[in-house]
């Protein structure tokens, strides 16, 4: 099996080794066979694979055991104003937002058409126009390698801050999960009103006011709407479509003004939940247009290209492979730094592969 038949982007080499964990037993049983010990690179590797949405795995594929996590299943818990629901990690995360809308339950409903899993999405705390999964995540119950224990995380334990948490912050420490995640509980709202809308494009779409609510359906149907129209919604059909979604994180700039005209965004710090004094949040995808990298930009074989919809998505044309990938990124990277000065950082996991200096 090859990792071109596990990613979304359909590049990379073959897996060595490869076990399906269909239940939460099951991936406790991997990985307390493959525990982890103080010190980073000090285990044998091991990789977790849900959707494939944000990762990019080498030419010469993995080495190491691959666990793909396909285990399943909904709970939920009724309060007076609001409802506990909780999903096993591999439970697909656009058909588990489709159901919550459908039962008339608010929080998640920006998030539509996002790819992957549940538990792909505390790792690097999802998010889209506004919204974040850290909005409504109460807990998620992990599988801690070091330890060898399971354990629940408070919302607070996992210290989100943009694109980032606890869970990948010590992922990058050992260069493998520490905390693999079994499951997550979120406390979504009973109301047919969706959260507040904080993205003005979003906003014009439902005809509201950024701030105000509208239909849960009514938002769920716009987001996908928007999302297709960028190529961020996986279509088998259309090559534009088969991307990692955001290739690069919106940079943060402390002590430093945004270039002219560029959008800016407050920076919240996952530590106290406030605004970071001086620092500041600005859109990548505007970096790279202005940088003269437009909509389907390539470099070499022209295998890969920039989405021919959003700057921000890398796209396997047909037959990319992960250099042709990794030589795209490096040439946007390069542009918008020569351009701005601002040097962008990839938002996808890269697993033997890293980008041309």
């Amino acid at each position: 099996m090859n990792f071109s038949e596990l990613t979304t982007i359909r590049v990379g080499g073959p897996a060595a080794s490869v076990t399906e964990a269909r239940t939460r037993a099951e991936l406790i049983a991997f990985c307390r066979a493959h525990p982890l010990t103080a010190g980073a690179g000090t285990a044998p590797p091991a990789l977790f694979v849900a959707g494939g949405s944000n990762l990019l795995v080498g030419d010469e594929g993995f080495a190491g055991d691959t666990c793909l996590v396909r285990s399943r299943g909904v709970d939920t818990e009724p309060g007076a104003d609001s409802v506990l629901v909780t999903a096993e990690a591999g439970e697909h995360w656009d058909d588990f937002v489709a159901s919550c809308v459908e039962y008339g339950l608010a929080g998640l409903e920006a998030l539509s058409g996002i790819p992957g899993t549940v538990g792909a999405a505390p790792v690097q705390n999802v998010g889209a126009y506004g919204a974040e999964v850290s909005d409504t995540i109460e807990s998620a119950l992990v599988f801690d390698r070091l330890t060898g224990d399971a354990l629940r995380l408070l919302a607070r334990d996992l210290h989100f801050g943009y694109r980032t948490s606890l869970l990948k912050r010590t992922a990058a420490e050992f260069g493998q999960p520490r905390f693999v995640v079994l499951a997550v509980s979120f406390r979504l709202a009973r109301a047919g009103e969706s959260a507040p809308v904080r993205y003005g494009q979003l906003a014009g779409r439902l005809g509201v006011e950024v701030g105000q609510g509208a239909p849960t359906d009514r938002v769920r149907a716009a987001v996908l709407e928007l999302r297709r129209s960028k190529g961020m919604v996986l279509d088998e059909a259309d090559h534009d479509t088969w991307s990692l979604g955001s290739f690069f994180t919106n940079p943060i700039l402390r002590g430093r003004p945004v270039p002219e005209g560029a959008p800016a965004y407050p920076v919240t710090d996952p530590t106290t939940g406030r605004a970071e004094e001086g620092a500041v949040k600005t859109s990548a995808a505007w970096l790279i247009d202005r940088a003269g990298l437009a909509r389907g930009y390539s470099v070499g074989s022209g295998r890969a290209a920039l989405s021919g919809k959003h700057t921000l998505a890398l796209t396997n044309r047909g037959g990319a492979t992960a250099a042709d990938v990794l030589e795209l990124a490096a040439a946007v990277r390069d542009g918008v730094e020569e351009r701005f000065g601002i040097r962008l950082v990839p938002e996808p996991n890269l697993v033997g592969a890293t980008l041309p200096a």
